[in-house]
């Protein structure tokens, strides 16, 4: 596998640990109480379990695993001003971007992977993705009323 489709994982890693890192921010300015914590934890949790996954499946490939966000660590930090200054709807309206962009990367750009990549891609990756997706939409629209 040459290093282009590593760099690819890596990318996709980055987009994880930022949102492990947005959501643990999220997490802790809500209330404790707060409907929207659990939901930030919830899907704290699946980032995390992906983070493993692609971390894991980078070094089987001979790769070595990015140990940060990278650029992605920028809106995290967006995010925790945002949620200390606007509160939770606010982190949730960008908390929901990041998920929507997080959707379009796995759907978008793992074509030119090889087909065991593809297949962690489908079978887990993606629709967790789709999961931790719909549990910030559904938690933005019921915040909305």
């Amino acid at each position: 596998m040459g290093n282009g489709k590593i760099d690819q994982l890596n990318a996709f890693l980055r987009g994880e640990i930022a949102a492990v890192e947005s959501d643990r921010m999220a997490m802790d300015k809500s209330a404790s109480e707060s409907a929207t914590r659990g939901v930030f934890e919830e899907n704290r949790r699946s980032h995390e379990a992906r983070v493993k996954l692609l971390r894991d499946e980078i070094v089987s490939l001979g790769g070595q695993p990015a140990s940060g966000s990278g650029a992605w660590g920028t809106w995290a930090k967006v995010v925790e001003g945002g949620a200390k200054i606007l509160g939770d709807k606010a982190a949730v309206a960008a908390l929901e971007e990041g998920e929507d962009h997080g959707l379009k990367e796995y759907r978008d750009d793992g074509h030119d992977l090889d087909a065991s990549v593809k297949t962690l891609i489908r079978s887990q990756l993606l629709p967790q993705q789709e999961t931790t997706h719909r549990r910030m939409s559904d938690l933005k629209k019921a915040l909305r009323t």
